[in-house]
Protein backbone atom coordinates (compact mmCIF):
# COMPACT_ATOMS: atom_id res chain seq x y z
CA UNK A 1 0.00 0.00 0.00
CA UNK A 2 1.22 3.36 -0.87
CA UNK A 3 2.27 5.85 2.19
CA UNK A 4 1.17 9.01 0.91
CA UNK A 5 2.63 12.46 2.71
CA UNK A 6 1.03 14.41 5.46
CA UNK A 7 0.62 17.23 3.25
CA UNK A 8 -1.08 14.51 0.39
CA UNK A 9 -3.45 13.34 3.21
CA UNK A 10 -4.15 17.28 4.26
CA UNK A 11 -4.75 18.35 0.54
CA UNK A 12 -6.78 15.16 -0.30
CA UNK A 13 -9.06 15.43 2.83
CA UNK A 14 -8.98 19.55 3.02
CA UNK A 15 -9.07 20.38 -1.17
CA UNK A 16 -8.31 24.36 -1.89
CA UNK A 17 -10.16 25.71 -4.58
CA UNK A 18 -12.29 23.33 -5.41
CA UNK A 19 -15.62 23.91 -7.70
CA UNK A 20 -16.87 25.45 -10.44
CA UNK A 21 -15.82 29.48 -11.63
CA UNK A 22 -18.51 30.73 -13.33
CA UNK A 23 -16.43 33.75 -15.31
CA UNK A 24 -13.62 31.37 -15.98
CA UNK A 25 -11.95 32.98 -19.00
CA UNK A 26 -9.57 29.67 -19.50
CA UNK A 27 -10.60 25.62 -18.93
CA UNK A 28 -8.82 22.86 -19.33
CA UNK A 29 -9.19 19.57 -19.08
CA UNK A 30 -7.56 16.58 -18.84
CA UNK A 31 -8.17 12.50 -18.05
CA UNK A 32 -6.05 9.47 -17.92
CA UNK A 33 -8.41 6.68 -19.27
CA UNK A 34 -6.28 4.00 -17.83
CA UNK A 35 -7.07 4.67 -13.93
CA UNK A 36 -10.36 6.94 -14.98
CA UNK A 37 -8.29 10.19 -13.30
CA UNK A 38 -10.37 13.23 -14.94
CA UNK A 39 -9.59 16.95 -13.87
CA UNK A 40 -11.06 20.07 -15.06
CA UNK A 41 -9.35 23.57 -14.42
CA UNK A 42 -10.94 27.03 -14.19
CA UNK A 43 -8.90 30.06 -14.74
CA UNK A 44 -9.94 33.96 -14.30
CA UNK A 45 -6.96 35.87 -16.26
CA UNK A 46 -6.45 39.58 -15.92
CA UNK A 47 -3.57 41.54 -17.01
CA UNK A 48 -1.82 38.50 -17.94
CA UNK A 49 -1.80 37.05 -14.07
CA UNK A 50 -4.18 33.84 -13.01
CA UNK A 51 -5.97 35.89 -10.32
CA UNK A 52 -8.78 33.11 -9.56
CA UNK A 53 -8.63 29.73 -10.31
CA UNK A 54 -10.71 26.41 -9.16
CA UNK A 55 -10.77 22.50 -9.90
CA UNK A 56 -13.01 19.67 -10.47
CA UNK A 57 -11.60 15.95 -10.07
CA UNK A 58 -12.82 12.52 -10.08
CA UNK A 59 -10.35 10.50 -9.57
CA UNK A 60 -8.07 8.78 -6.84
CA UNK A 61 -6.56 10.99 -3.88
CA UNK A 62 -3.63 11.41 -5.15
CA UNK A 63 -5.10 13.23 -7.90
CA UNK A 64 -7.67 15.40 -5.65
CA UNK A 65 -4.29 16.53 -3.89
CA UNK A 66 -2.29 16.91 -6.64
CA UNK A 67 -5.15 19.40 -8.16
CA UNK A 68 -5.22 21.08 -4.77
CA UNK A 69 -2.01 21.83 -4.97
CA UNK A 70 -1.36 23.26 -8.76
CA UNK A 71 -4.05 25.89 -7.66
CA UNK A 72 -2.20 27.30 -4.64
CA UNK A 73 0.90 27.37 -6.43
CA UNK A 74 -0.18 29.13 -9.61
CA UNK A 75 -2.78 31.29 -8.37
CA UNK A 76 -1.52 34.94 -8.74
CA UNK A 77 1.40 34.18 -11.39
CA UNK A 78 1.90 35.86 -14.31
CA UNK A 79 0.87 32.93 -17.23
CA UNK A 80 4.29 32.39 -17.76
CA UNK A 81 5.18 31.78 -14.68
CA UNK A 82 2.38 29.25 -14.17
CA UNK A 83 3.77 27.15 -17.21
CA UNK A 84 7.21 26.59 -16.08
CA UNK A 85 5.31 24.98 -13.09
CA UNK A 86 6.82 21.43 -13.90
CA UNK A 87 5.22 17.84 -12.78
CA UNK A 88 7.92 17.58 -10.20
CA UNK A 89 6.62 20.98 -8.48
CA UNK A 90 3.67 19.82 -7.95
CA UNK A 91 4.82 16.37 -5.88
CA UNK A 92 7.51 18.14 -4.06
CA UNK A 93 5.28 20.94 -3.21
CA UNK A 94 3.08 17.84 -1.33
CA UNK A 95 6.39 16.10 0.24
CA UNK A 96 6.57 13.37 -2.56
CA UNK A 97 4.11 10.93 -4.08
CA UNK A 98 4.44 7.38 -4.57
CA UNK A 99 6.29 6.61 -7.45
CA UNK A 100 2.59 4.46 -8.82
CA UNK A 101 1.39 8.06 -8.60
CA UNK A 102 3.62 10.56 -10.29
CA UNK A 103 0.97 10.56 -13.11
CA UNK A 104 -1.35 12.73 -11.19
CA UNK A 105 0.88 14.97 -10.65
CA UNK A 106 1.42 14.81 -14.92
CA UNK A 107 -2.52 15.40 -15.13
CA UNK A 108 -2.52 18.57 -12.88
CA UNK A 109 0.47 20.20 -14.61
CA UNK A 110 -1.40 19.66 -17.79
CA UNK A 111 -4.75 20.58 -16.71
CA UNK A 112 -3.32 23.93 -15.69
CA UNK A 113 -1.31 24.35 -19.67
CA UNK A 114 -4.44 23.14 -21.22
CA UNK A 115 -6.30 25.94 -19.24
CA UNK A 116 -3.89 28.68 -20.25
CA UNK A 117 -3.96 27.65 -23.95
CA UNK A 118 -7.50 27.32 -23.90
CA UNK A 119 -7.73 31.21 -22.36
CA UNK A 120 -5.03 32.18 -25.26
CA UNK A 121 -7.08 30.81 -28.16
CA UNK A 122 -10.30 32.48 -26.92
CA UNK A 123 -8.47 36.23 -26.19
CA UNK A 124 -6.86 35.76 -30.02
CA UNK A 125 -10.69 35.42 -31.23
CA UNK A 126 -11.59 38.27 -29.41
CA UNK A 127 -9.07 40.49 -31.65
Amino acid sequence: MEKYSDKVMDHFMNPRNVGELKDANGIGEVGNPRCGDIMKMYIKVKDNVIEDIKFLTFGCGAAVATSSMVTEIIKGKTLDEALEITNKDVAEALDGLPPIKMHCSNLAQAAIKDAIEDYKEKKTKDF
